[in-house]
């Protein structure tokens, strides 16, 4: 059987605050390797243990706000041992000030982190990417993988291009048109599997264990998990190094959701941002809502479901940190809700008319049930509210089509315009009626 060679080069360390992994459950702690299980006690997740002392002696505001335009700006809260990143600009997405939307909702104070403009592949993905690759490189591999439901694929496609590193990556067969012409575009070899992301997942761990490739999501998993906590870094310094009062976010692993909090909670150990209590909601799609259906039956523990719906990005039915969601989501206060495939699209149409943004289903998700939110009453109006868009429309062109009309075919005559301009304003007022009634 073929291996991958590594090549394990003498690292010329510049980052000492990054200690060792540490299980998330137990404690014991391991070397800084391609590992992601505690294999030797409880077979439970391992985290990056990192030096918060030396971290609060090496950084400030003024440190961070002049560094790059990217998650590099925070490296020192990132796994990685030398200056030798992979920086391809991602982060500093905006924090956009929504009006429409907001007024819509009846919300004073809402914040709109869009992804969907993330370099170098719109969606939030190139965040983790960046970091696993980084990491990767560090370590030695020569090739990398992961298991995708699509936008993961797409950016470790593309930067593992931009890194000269060979590339493997595998996908569900039934993954949307743009999101796998979006990874075969970067020259990969890629897998479609006959399966759900789950069965993928599955296959990419016998794949990782047997060929001692660099899979992000599984062996390099600490790693790849901590780029997620720049999405609570950029939040913080962006509102003027201050934290909000609530977040809204997809929830597919639960990593990303987890992360975000993560990043917070360091931000006010090293003392960038004062500490506050900050609610975590969290968003499902009905089709695959293995942690909301545990939020709400009140349980500990999470069922695995099989995924049905057009949230493709976000169907992982045996979700890896669901259990931390789910703990996350109680301690502060927060809610996890679901919402129907046509909510989703709503969700999609409405954040697109209102403020100009065009997201993924997994946006759509995030949206439809922070206006679910919204109606129960559980999000008080004068909260400073972030909401999480981690993912761009063109990658899910087909969940919308049928639902948003179709262009005017006219003559190129003036009467032909008139005549068709007439059409749609009546329409329009049809439209506008039925939303009042």
């Amino acid at each position: 059987m073929t291996q991958s060679k590594t090549i394990h080069n003498k690292i010329q360390t510049t980052n000492t605050a990054i200690e060792n992994l540490k299980c998330k459950e137990c404690g014991e702690e391991y070397a800084l390797e391609a590992k992601h299980i505690c294999e030797d006690v409880c077979f439970g997740p391992l985290e990056v243990k990192y030096n918060y002392e030396k971290i609060s002696q090496i950084v400030s505001r003024p440190i961070i706000e002049a560094g790059p335009q990217s998650i590099w700006r925070y490296r020192h809260f990132l796994p990685v041992e030398t200056d030798n990143v992979i920086d391809v600009g991602t982060g500093m997405t905006p924090l956009v000030k929504s009006e429409r939307l907001a007024r819509r909702l009846g919300l004073k104070n809402l914040y709109i982190k869009n992804d969907a403009v993330n370099m170098p592949t719109l969606s939030f993905k190139d965040r983790v990417v960046s970091v696993a690759l980084s990491r990767a490189r560090e370590l030695g591999f020569s090739t990398v993988s992961c298991a995708s439901t699509g936008n993961l694929a797409n950016s470790t496609a593309a930067i593992a291009a931009k890194a000269g590193l060979e590339c493997c990556v595998f996908i569900p067969a039934d993954l949307e048109a743009g999101k796998i012409l979006g990874t075969l575009i970067y020259n990969p070899t890629v897998m479609a599997v006959k399966g759900n992301y789950d069965q993928v997942n599955r296959l990419c761990c016998e794949v990782a264990n047997s060929y001692g490739w660099g899979f992000v999501n599984i062996n390099l998993r600490p790693y790849y998990s901590e780029g997620s906590k720049t999405l609570g870094f950029e939040v913080a310094e962006q509102l003027g190094w201050q934290l909000p009062d609530h977040v809204v976010a997809p929830i597919a692993s639960g990593s990303l959701y987890t992360k975000i909090y993560k990043g917070f909670k360091e931000f006010v150990k090293v003392g960038l941002v004062e500490d506050k209590a900050v609610r975590f909601s969290g968003a499902q799609a009905e089709g695959c809502s293995p942690v909301a259906k545990a939020f709400k039956e009140g349980r500990d523990f999470i069922n695995p479901v099989k995924p049905n719906t057009i949230a493709k990005s976000i169907a992982i039915g045996n979700p890896a940190d669901g259990i931390y969601a789910l703990e996350l989501a109680r301690k502060t206060n927060g809610n996890i809700e679901s919402v129907t495939d046509a909510e989703i699209i709503e969700g999609i149409k409405l954040l697109a008319e209102t403020e100009g943004i065009f997201t993924e289903t997994a946006g759509g998700t995030t949206i439809a049930v922070l206006k679910k939110l919204v109606e129960a009453g559980k999000i008080d109006p004068e909260e400073t509210t972030v909401t999480y868009i981690t993912g761009n429309g063109l990658k899910t062109q087909e969940a919308v089509g049928g639902y948003i009309g179709e262009p005017l075919t006219i003559e190129a005559k003036l009467d032909s315009f008139e005549k068709a301009w007439e059409r749609a304003q009546r329409l329009d007022r049809l439209d506008w009626q039925q939303v009042l009634v």
